[in-house]
């Protein structure tokens, strides 16, 4: 038994997808379902017994306790984050309160159980700590990948939570030896993504003949990684990532912004054409830069590779590929998360 905290959300719910696909080890979904936690995301596993989903706060330390005691997972896997860097500078709070108050609270949580354990469990336990490149910073066009001894040096509230968070979890290790493993991965693109990030606004946006919003020039660069690798690589270092590590897991495949936007219009071309038959890139508009834009990151994986043997099966044309057919199969999905919240929040964004 594995339990998963923020496991209906995008990279969380990719990852029981993916884990129950490939093994039977039951899974506990801890979920707060927030406007991103989506429900729906878990659907096909409405019916399976290997899996139960809970509705709940990783902040709220009683009800994590109960499902500890409950269930005696092997392993606490947490992707529970607010994750989204424009959110965070119109409302940090949400970001503070989630990412390090809740963090401290799971952990403290799990502690107290792992501590409990008998000697053999005890010592199989492990936490595992999902977390993101943006804790490092911005790169400049010419500096090397981001390896796991860089500094922390955040630039916006959503990255220093994250990086607040990374620092309470290697505390609980060195001070009270909790088994954590740390991974801080790029950025994820892929099925079930909530369309305010670029890759599904864009796909969403194009279809509904809306204008595809590109932040300043557009040459912010990123390390793309297709959700499901991401997923691999976090079942790798479950299995045998070394105690107190961090490990950093990224694509290979620097892009910039306006990049992604060129590809996927051209994705839409070929498989979905305009009724008018204009290209799709005749809806891209340029908008104000956000504040504290970090430049470009890139993720040097090399450490994950050679200690654990973990490269992406995906190369960022077949991962971009597999993302737009998703969800142009997958428009009823696309339809039921476009609530009015949501709508609400673009048109506040990128007005």
């Amino acid at each position: 038994m594995i339990l998963v905290t923020g496991g209906a959300g995008f990279i969380g719910a990719n990852f029981v997808l993916d884990w129950l696909a490939v093994n039977d080890e039951p899974v506990i979904t801890l979920d707060k379902l927030t406007y991103a936690g989506n429900v729906e995301n878990l659907h096909s596993l409405q019916n399976d017994p290997r899996h139960t989903l809970v509705q709940g706060d990783i902040g709220d330390r009683d009800l994590v306790a109960q499902l500890l005691a409950t269930h005696q997972p092997r392993a606490v896997i947490n992707f529970a984050a607010e994750s989204h860097v424009d959110r965070s500078i119109h409302g940090p709070g949400d970001f503070i309160q989630t990412n390090i108050v809740g963090t401290f609270n799971l952990l403290e949580a799990v502690r107290g159980y792992w501590s409990g354990l008998a000697a053999t469990e005890k010592a199989a336990f492990r936490f595992l700590h999902v977390s993101t490149d943006e804790v490092y910073g911005s790169l400049a066009k010419d500096d090397p990948a981001f390896t796991e001894s860089n500094h922390i040096e955040p630039n916006s509230p959503y990255s220093a939570s994250k990086a607040a968070s990374d620092h309470l979890v290697r505390a609980w290790h060195h001070t009270y030896g909790l088994p954590v493993l740390t991974t801080n991965c790029s950025n994820n693109y892929g099925p079930y993504h909530f369309p305010e990030k670029l890759i599904p606004l864009l796909i969403v946006n194009s279809l509904a003949g809306k204008p595809l919003p590109v932040y300043g020039d557009g040459q912010q660069i990123r390390d793309w990684l297709y959700v499901k690798d991401h997923c691999s690589a976090i079942r790798r270092v479950l299995e045998a990532g070394r105690l107190g590590e961090t490990y950093n897991v990224g694509g290979w495949n620097e892009k910039a912004n306006l990049e992604i936007v060129h590809t996927v219009c051209s994705l839409l071309d070929e498989l979905r054409p305009r009724a008018d038959g204009q290209p799709y890139k005749e809806q891209i508009t340029y908008v104000t830069d956000r504040p504290g834009h970090d430049r470009r990151y890139a993720i040097d994986a090399r450490k994950l590779e050679s200690e654990l043997g973990w490269k992406p099966a995906e190369t960022f044309e077949t991962g971009i590929r597999k993302t737009v057919l998703w969800y142009l199969d997958n428009s009823d999905w696309v339809a039921h998360v476009q609530s009015g919240a949501y709508r609400e929040w673009v048109q506040k964004q990128y007005a």
